[in-house]
């Protein structure tokens, strides 16, 4: 089978044209989910309602193993897809200030772009506090550039850091999801 980048079904101009069509429909399922509603966003934390840990488990060994078996079959060279470089440190701490904002707002960055588009207030105010944020980081990025660029590790993954093939990686996220879904449903009842 050829690689569907060799077809020329993803060329560029492609690529632009359907990106706002999958963002309108991501954002509609979301809304459709409840997932514009910070009250549903909150019950995660609270652990009343574990919906969002369970769709975006669901996301994202959805896309693993799609990626994973088109790889396997011979329609995507995973060799070729973009894979960001990791900085430890700069992305922990980016991703406790990124949790704070979310408890505090509510709402991430896709399910506040649901929120203002549904005409939630909620909505807008987190958006205006990111866009805030990232405002404050252009500002000082150049006196923090030596801390934002430290604790390089490159472009890894877990089967790189954990030195196991790529198939065992897909296999152990796949099982933790699986734990993760059956422990979430036990909160859950247990809860209700």
């Amino acid at each position: 089978m050829m690689p569907l980048s060799e077809t020329g079904a993803l060329d560029p101009r492609g690529v632009l044209l359907t990106a706002p069509l999958i963002g309108f429909g991501f954002g509609w399922f979301l809304e459709r989910g409840g997932l514009g509603d910070a009250r549903k966003l909150t019950g995660q934390f609270y652990l009343n309602d574990l919906t969002v840990f369970k769709v975006l488990f669901s996301a994202l060994v959805t896309a693993m193993l799609g990626a994973f078996w088109l790889d396997r079959i011979g329609l995507l060279d995973l060799d070729l897809v973009y894979l960001p470089e990791t900085w430890v440190l700069p992305q922990a701490i980016g991703g406790a200030l990124f949790g704070v904002g979310f408890v505090i707002g509510g709402l991430c960055p896709g399910t506040s772009c649901v929120a203002a588009a549904a005409g939630r207030l909620d909505g807008l105010g987190v958006i205006g506090g990111m866009l805030l944020g990232v405002a404050s980081f252009d500002a000082v990025r150049e006196w923090i550039r030596p801390f934002y660029e430290s604790t390089s590790l490159g472009a890894v993954t877990f089967s790189d850091l954990a030195g196991i093939s790529r198939g065992a990686g897909v296999a152990i996220v796949t099982g933790i999801a699986l734990a993760g879904f059956a422990i979430a449903s036990r909160i859950e009842r247990s809860r209700s």
